[in-house]
């Protein structure tokens, strides 16, 4: 079965921006708590720092990593469809 590697790219990229307005979301509402949350993940003490979201960087962020994802997304669906 070959996949559509277009649709699977929207998907994927449809997904990403989604995740990304809900952890700024976050973010946004709950800085502390994120700062704590980002620093468990990566193993590391980030109590000194403190968040500075701009309109400029959430909106920077929400487009490259939907653009990201989604052409990550279809290039591994066009290189799947090769293999079978």
């Amino acid at each position: 079965m070959k996949l559509n590697s277009i649709s699977l790219g929207l998907a994927a990229a449809n997904t990403a921006a989604i995740f990304w307005l809900a952890c700024s979301a976050i973010v946004a509402l709950l800085p502390a708590m994120s700062m704590n949350m980002g620093g468990y993940m990566m193993h590391a003490d980030f109590s000194s720092m403190n968040w500075n979201m701009s309109l400029f960087g959430f909106l920077s962020g929400l487009i490259l990593w939907t653009l990201s994802v989604g052409i990550f997304a279809s290039l591994m669906a066009a290189i799947y469809n090769r293999l079978i």
